[in-house]
């Protein structure tokens, strides 16, 4: 009776949108999936207006909304952040960071029984708290984590339309290179630099410590061999910008401190690139490092991917607004809410 009475519902907010704000649309397209593998959230076969409701821009700092149409060819969104257009919106995108467990800030005018609440969160669980706040609250997920009901990785490979033959490499006169603002001596990577530079030598850039060639990552790190693709906190499927823009982007081989080597095997290649714990302890990677430095063959091995592949870096905050209007095209009246959010997240 339930899923009866959203149909309906969903069918007549549908109608009654198409009126007001009527604009072209199209079908959308099969989704492009990261290596080896995306969930889908599937195509809809019969486009409709969708209106998605952007609660707070994130971290308080507003951001032009241009049209997901342009943007990733997917028609009939339509994302605002006037909550003026709150009771007619599909979904409602509410950013963790800026709730911050206080659930005053939640809409106060009840809930639609058409509308869904996206919970939208790319911080770790140890930068994450006050969730148990937030049991029974929202309809859906949408996080970095493969299980979200909306996955929305921080980078992925995709394949290219032809495979390369060789690959060309930015010259490179440097060896390791290190980015990191927040440094604190109780984390796991800054402890393990201090290990592994007692070995060899790493050039370190960010706040207190060297700037940015021209403010660009990718400029000042693609002279380097290899990057330290720390994570600020170890946790499944957590893996960041520093994976996918700082190295992979840069051309630089990563070495990373996160998850497991298997979950990170779940993105990329496993021969793209260097898992602290492959090693017994930093002084023997420090020793493969410089074999790899003056092994010019085996080091070159680390790029077959990039015959392959292409790295795409996640475009916040508009791909997550996108994704979440492509979802609710594709999606069924449901009704559900995550009953248990602090323990699936946490």
């Amino acid at each position: 009776m339930r899923k009866r009475l959203c149909r309906r519902l969903s069918l007549a907010l549908s109608v009654a949108i198409l009126l007001s704000f009527y604009k072209s649309v199209q079908e959308l397209p099969q989704v492009i999936l990261p290596y080896p593998l995306q969930k889908r959230i599937g195509v809809s076969k019969t486009p409709a207006s969708v209106i998605v409701l952007i609660w707070w821009y994130p971290f308080g700092k507003k951001t032009n909304i241009r049209d997901c149409d342009t943007l990733y060819n997917i028609g009939g969104c339509r994302l605002t952040a006037n909550r003026q257009f709150y009771p007619v919106s599909q979904a409602v995108i509410i950013h963790d960071r800026d709730l911050a467990g206080n659930v005053s800030q939640l809409p106060a005018v009840r809930r639609p029984s058409f509308q869904r609440w996206v919970w939208m969160n790319f911080e770790s669980p140890t930068h994450t708290s006050g969730l148990e706040k937030l049991n029974g609250v929202f309809n859906w997920t949408m996080s970095y984590k493969r299980d979200s009901d909306i996955f929305m990785p921080y980078g992925y490979l995709y394949p290219k339309k032809t495979e390369g033959r060789r690959v060309v490499l930015p010259a490179k006169s440097k060896l390791i290179a290190w980015v990191i603002s927040n440094w604190n001596e109780d984390h796991a990577r800054v402890k393990y630099y201090h290990q592994l530079s007692q070995y060899v030598h790493i050039d370190v850039y960010g706040k207190y410590h060297q700037s940015l060639q021209n403010s660009s990552v990718v400029l000042t790190v693609s002279s380097y061999k290899f990057y330290l693709a720390f994570e600020n906190s170890q946790h499944v499927d957590y893996i960041t910008e520093k994976l996918w823009r700082n190295a992979l982007m840069s051309s630089t081989v990563p070495i990373v401190l996160g998850p497991s080597r298997a979950n990170y095997e779940q993105y990329i290649p496993p021969g793209s690139f260097i898992h602290v714990n492959d090693f017994s302890t930093p002084k023997k990677l420090a020793e493969h490092l410089l074999f790899l430095d003056k092994n010019g063959s085996r080091y070159q091995k680390y790029f077959d991917w990039k015959r392959r592949y292409s790295v795409h870096l996640a475009n916040f905050w508009e791909e997550p607004y996108c994704k979440v209007c492509q979802a609710v095209k594709s999606a069924k009246a449901d009704c559900k809410t995550i009953s248990n959010l602090a323990s699936w997240f946490q």
